[in-house]
C-alpha cells in the first residue's frame, strides 16, 4: 500500500479548497496550481505550496498538461487530484501520470476512455443489461441514415454529440422537416467544443427526471453505490439544484436503478469515484444517460446524507484500501449553486469584484466556495460563487433551512442568482417534488417575477455595505504557503 504524501490539485476554485481541507485533516501536504487570474485566489493561500502555471486562458494554464507535469516535477507531488472539469476526464493525462508513477485520484485511463464516448458507452453498458434510451449510434453518419433511423425511433428526438458534455452539441428535433438543420447545428458545436462531430440519436423522453447514483470502485474489483441524487432542476442542461434522497422514489425502483449503476461501473472495471446518470420517465421507466468518471459538483449532498468524506475515500482507494460497507441514507440534503449571473437577462454571466460576501452558519448548513471578499469573477472561468448545502431530518425541514440560508447569504458586487434560487426552492412544484428537467424553462418567467431581482439586489447592497472582512471566517484560513512564481 502506497501512502500519499503530497497532492497537487490540477484545478481551481471551490473544488481546490474542498480537496485541500480534507488533505489537511489527513496530514497530507497540498500544492495549488494557479493562473494569472487566480494569483490572489483563496485556494492558493490555503495550500501548503502554490505553483504558477500560465496565463488566464484555460488552454494556457489549467488545460496545459506540460505546465501541470512540470509543477508536479518541481514540487515533488506524488499524487494529483483533478477536481472536475479541465483535465479530470482526460485519459491521455491520466496515462502520462501513470507512466510517471504519479497516483491519479480518479479512475484508470481505460475506464475514462470507455465512458467518455457516448456511443461506445451505450453499446458497452447495454451488454450488461443496463437499459439505454432507444436510439441510433451507428457508424453511418449520413443524413439519409439519420432520417431513416429517426422515423424508426419516432419524434421528438434528441441529437447528441458522442464526445459531448455540459449540454454542448445537443439539439431537440421535433419533426423530419427540422432534422437536417438540427443535426448540422449539433455537429458544428460538437466539432468546435470536442473536436469530434459524431452524433447519436435518442428518443426524447417527455417530462423526464434526472436521477444519478454515486458509485465507488476499489482495486480489488468491488463496486458499491452510495445512494441517489435527483438533479432534475436544470437550465440548458446544466444542474441548478440537487437533492438526496430523490423525492417520490419507490424502494423497488431504487433497487433496480442502483443495481444498473453498479453493473455499468463493473462493465469498465471501475476504480474510484464516479456517477452513473439516468433519465427517469413518468411511468417509472429508466435509461442509462452517461457515466461521469470523476467527482461531481453535487457530491456534498451524498456526504451530508451518508457521513462519508468522498475525497478521503478517493485517497484511501487510490492508496490500495478497501471500500466501506454501504452506509444508510440519513435525513435529506439539498444543494444550490450560487452563480454570478443575471436571471432577469437570460442568465448572462456577471463579472467584477466581490466587494463583500457573507454566508450563514449553523447546524446542517455547509458552504463550499473558492471566493472571498475582494475576489474577482472573471471572463475566463465558470462564474460559480459558491455551493450552499443544507441537511435536515426531513425534506420539508431541509427546504425551510435552504430558504433561510439563501435569505442570509449576501454577495455585494456582481449580480447573483440568489433570489432566483430562493424562488425556485420555494415554488409549489419543488415543494411537492413535481419537477422535471424542463421545470425551469417552463416556469422561468414566473420564477423571475417572484424573485424580483432588482429589489433583492438593492436590499442586499444596502446590507452588504456595512460588512467587513472580519465577518468572513474563511479569511482566517487565507495564509500564504511557499509559492513558486515568476
Amino acid at each position: 500500500m502506497h501512502s500519499i504524501k503530497k497532492i497537487l490539485i490540477a484545478n481551481r476554485g471551490e473544488i481546490a479548497v474542498r480537496v485541500i481541507l480534507t488533505a489537511k485533516r489527513l496530514g497530507i501536504k497540498t500544492v495549488a496550481v494557479y493562473s494569472e487570474a487566480d494569483k490572489n485566489s483563496l485556494y492558493v493561500g490555503l495550500a501548503d505550496e502554490s505553483f504558477f502555471i500560465g496565463s488566464s486562458e484555460p488552454h494556457l494554464s489549467y488545460l496545459n498538461q506540460d505546465a501541470i507535469l512540470n509543477a508536479i516535477s518541481v514540487t515533488g507531488a506524488d499524487a494529483v487530484h483533478p477536481g472536475y472539469g479541465f483535465l479530470s476526464e482526460n485519459a491521455d493525462f491520466a496515462d502520462k501520470l501513470q507512466n510517471l508513477g504519479i497516483i491519479f485520484l480518479g479512475p484508470k485511463p481505460d475506464s475514462i476512455r470507455a465512458m467518455g464516448d457516448k456511443i461506445g458507452s451505450r453499446l458497452l453498458v447495454s451488454q450488461f443489461s443496463v437499459p439505454v434510451v432507444p436510439g441510433y449510434e451507428g457508424e453511418d453518419q449520413s443524413m439519409e441514415r439519420f432520417k431513416l433511423e429517426a422515423m424508426k425511433i419516432g419524434f421528438p428526438i434528441m441529437a447528441k454529440a458522442s464526445a459531448g458534455g455540459g449540454g454542448k452539441g445537443m439539439r431537440r428535433i421535433e419533426s423530419i422537416d427540422t432534422l437536417e438543420e438540427c443535426i448540422l447545428s449539433a455537429k458544428r458545436e460538437a466539432i468546435s467544443s470536442f473536436g469530434d462531430d459524431r452524433i447519436l440519436l435518442e428518443k426524447y423522453i417527455t417530462n423526464p427526471r434526472h436521477v444519478e447514483f454515486q458509485i465507488f470502485g476499489d482495486s480489488f474489483g468491488n463496486v458499491i453505490h452510495l445512494h441517489e441524487r435527483d438533479c432534475s432542476l436544470q437550465r440548458r442542461h446544466q444542474k441548478v439544484v440537487e437533492e438526496s434522497p430523490a423525492p417520490h422514489f419507490p424502494s423497488e425502483l431504487k433497487q433496480k436503478m442502483s443495481s444498473a449503476a453498479v453493473q455499468a461501473a463493473k462493465a469498465v472495471s471501475y476504480m474510484g469515484a464516479g456517477t452513473v446518470e439516468f433519465i427517469l420517465g413518468e411511468s417509472g421507466e429508466f435509461y442509462f444517460l452517461e457515466m461521469n468518471t470523476r467527482l461531481q459538483v453535487e457530491h456534498p449532498i451524498t456526504e451530508m446524507t451518508t457521513g462519508l468524506d468522498l475525497v478521503e475515500l478517493q485517497i484511501r482507494v487510490a492508496e490500495g484500501g478497501h471500500l466501506p460497507e454501504i452506509p444508510p441514507q440519513v435525513g435529506h440534503a439539498i444543494e444550490v449553486r450560487v452563480y454570478a449571473e443575471d436571471p432577469s437577462n437570460h442568465f448572462l454571466p456577471s463579472i467584477g469584484k466581490i466587494h463583500a460576501i457573507s454566508f450563514p452558519e449553523g447546524d446542517g448548513i455547509r458552504i463550499d466556495r473558492g471566493v472571498q471578499s475582494g475576489s474577482e469573477i472573471t471572463i475566463y472561468y465558470d462564474p460559480m460563487i459558491a455551493k450552499i448545502i443544507v441537511w435536515a431530518e426531513t425534506r420539508e425541514k431541509a427546504i425551510e433551512k435552504m430558504i433561510y440560508a439563501l435569505d442570509e447569504t449576501i454577495v455585494f458586487g456582481p449580480i447573483s442568482n440568489i433570489s432566483f434560487l430562493k424562488a425556485l426552492v420555494d415554488s409549489d412544484g419543488f415543494r411537492k417534488g413535481q419537477v422535471s428537467t424542463h421545470f425551469i424553462a417552463e416556469h422561468e418567467s414566473q420564477l423571475n417575477l417572484k424573485a424580483n431581482s432588482l429589489h433583492t439586489r438593492l436590499a442586499l447592497a444596502g446590507i452588504a455595505s456595512s460588512i467587513t472582512n472580519e465577518l468572513d471566517p474563511w479569511e482566517k484560513l487565507n495564509r500564504k504557503g511557499h509559492q513558486y512564481a515568476p
